[in-house]
């Protein structure tokens, strides 16, 4: 195991099951469960906790407070950035027409990126639930949550509350996480004014973005 960490302390919990290939980055008070496999090149910030029998690609960046349930999948070319959660069983993709061999089937494709290899953005504080599938060339917004079971197909704007197959803006969700109010089916005439009940943070709802006031 070929470990360079972030920091001089002895913070970084690492399980002994892991595998952590050459020139990863863990942060600082970060936790790596057991069975967890990190590829080669991945950064990963402070104060993380990855999740028994998680797989992360090559290249990956992950940054601070992110939580990371088990047996999730990150693939190459996903971005992960401060304080997001995704939940147990995610999977996230980077190609929307793989094939395993050329098409005489006679010899494998290369794994490597290539020019059909898309990214995928995760912006900070986002919320993914358990068993999500998430597609590639999109983004999910900041604060913004998918519900558990979702397809992801499109981005996600900040803020708000995706759900199904595929996954749709059916709501708005405060920083803390409390639905703020259901949209309507045109989103294009709904303008709002929201306190949040739980926390008391204040949002403006028009033509489906969702801006904070307080912030």
């Amino acid at each position: 195991m070929n470990l360079q960490i972030n920091s001089s302390s002895p913070s970084v919990r690492i399980h002994p099951t892991a595998i952590v290939e050459a020139n990863v980055s863990i942060g600082a008070r970060s936790s790596v469960w057991d069975n967890v496999h990190i590829r080669f090149d991945t950064e990963i910030g402070e104060e993380c906790i990855i999740g028994e029998k998680t797989y992360i690609a090559y290249g990956v960046k992950i940054g601070d407070r992110v939580k990371i349930n088990a047996f999730v999948y990150i693939c190459n070319a996903v971005t992960i950035e401060d304080g997001v959660m995704i939940s147990a069983g995610t999977v996230f993709t980077n190609d929307r027409f793989p094939r395993a061999t050329t098409s005489d089937l006679k010899h494998l494709r290369p794994s490597d990126p290539d020019e059909h290899t898309l990214p995928t953005l995760v912006k900070a504080g986002a919320t993914i639930g358990a068993n999500c599938t998430i597609g590639n060339d999109l983004s999910i917004g900041r604060f913004a949550m998918v519900g558990m079971g979702s397809l992801v197909t499109k981005s996600v704007p900040d803020f708000h509350l995706a759900i199904g197959h595929p996954a749709r803006s059916v709501g708005a969700v405060c920083r803390c996480g409390q639905l703020l109010t259901r949209f309507p089916a045109d989103l294009k005439t709904f303008h709002a004014d929201i306190d949040c009940p739980t926390c008391g943070l204040q949002y403006a709802i028009r033509e489906g973005v969702v801006e904070e006031l307080t912030l």
